[in-house]
């Protein structure tokens, strides 16, 4: 049996971070990851780093937090993260979608996200590829980045590494026992003075097993499409979301990145409807056709927040998982939030509203 003092599940975004925080703060730790490191939900995001989350001012303070450290990682000149801004715009042509934005403003502002109304006019100044669709207004975020998720990832494996952190893939865990501190793999056992589920999709039988009723719901698959090459000529735009059909559109390269939603168990049904929503969108992309750009499953918490929370020991369990997508966004925090509350630190923010409790699990 090999000893590490904290053991980190899961080699994608969250759990490098997580890595990273706690070796840098000079905590023995050894990550496992069952394939490769970012091969899970971490392969299949937008490369969007963005602060504002409509509706969940909690995951959005997790964002601004973590986009302040993506700007300034490691902090050593050389090592700066590709994020090339472009801003974030949310089409409303619904009232009650304006009235809801407008209930939501002061809790976002309060949470510190740059986000405001603006007029259709100007949204449409913002996207002018946006069809005659019944705009009534639109929510600006200037605060939205696209990035390089495998950059990001393999930057924290480099950072956590270079703290000391041990990472191993290839090694999936097949059980814990979190009252005796040990992570059972199918290369030997480990013990642990602590546990961390960072499994994304894989966490729900983890932190069962760990006597947490965490509400995690199936692990979903997510698929997001890309255009053939755009027209000539097609202006950049900012990543847009239109509101009432979940389409999220963002230029890469000379394509277009899609996403809507779930593909479900019809896929071909869905991607006929991303076709269409994307034609009465945006009349001059109509006609491109449509591939699979990347695919990959994604964990999911029933209020699209982050369970991030600590049962102090020794042995102590941790979790950070249930991100919703929000995981590449919310991954700098979460890192530091597990490593505060590992060392029962300070941990900047009120940490009670993602742990698991009757609130979240009723």
């Amino acid at each position: 049996m090999s000893e590490a003092r904290v053991v980190v599940i899961g080699g994608g975004v969250i759990g490098l971070s997580i890595a990273f925080h706690l070796a840098e703060a000079g905590v023995d730790v050894t990550l496992l990851e069952r394939g490769t490191l970012g091969s899970g939900a971490s392969r299949a995001t937008a490369d969007v780093v963005r602060s504002y989350f409509a509706g969940n001012p909690v995951s959005s303070a997790l964002a601004v937090r973590s986009l302040d450290a993506y700007r300034a990682f490691p902090a050593r000149p050389g090592t700066e993260l590709p994020l090339r801004q472009v801003g974030y715009l949310v089409l409303f042509t619904e009232p009650e979608q304006v009235t809801a934005f407008e209930a939501d403003l002061p809790a976002q502002h309060a949470a510190g996200v740059d986000v405001d109304l603006i007029t259709a006019e100007e949204a449409r100044e913002r996207n002018p590829l946006i069809g005659d669709l019944p705009l009534l207004a639109a929510a600006w975020s200037p605060d939205a980045y696209i990035s390089d998720t495998t950059a990001i990832v393999t930057a924290y494996a480099r950072a956590a590494e270079q703290a000391g952190a041990a990472l191993r893939t290839g090694c999936p865990v097949t059980a814990i026992d979190a009252d005796a501190g040990r992570v059972q793999t199918a290369d030997g056992e480990l013990s642990a003075d602590a546990i961390v589920c960072a499994a994304g999709a894989w966490s729900a039988s983890l932190v069962r097993c760990a006597g947490v009723d965490m509400p995690l719901t199936e692990p979903i698959e997510q698929e997001l499409l890309t255009t053939d090459p755009l027209p000539p000529g097609t202006p950049d735009v900012p990543v847009t979301l239109h509101a009432a059909s979940g389409l999220l559109i963002r230029i890469r390269g000379d394509r277009m990145l899609i996403g809507m939603g779930y593909p479900g168990a019809d896929r071909e049904s869905w991607r006929r409807e991303v076709a269409e929503r994307l034609a009465e969108t945006y009349p001059s992309l109509s006609g491109l056709a449509l591939h699979t750009a990347v695919t990959g499953l994604r964990d999911a918490s029933p209020d699209k927040t982050a369970f991030i929370g600590h049962q102090p020991g020794p042995p102590a369990f941790l979790y950070a998982t249930g991100f919703s997508g929000h995981g590449l966004c919310n991954a700098p925090a979460a890192g530091e939030l597990v490593r505060d509350l590992y060392l029962n630190q300070d941990p900047g923010m009120d940490v009670t509203a993602l742990a698991v409790n009757p609130r979240r699990t009723g």
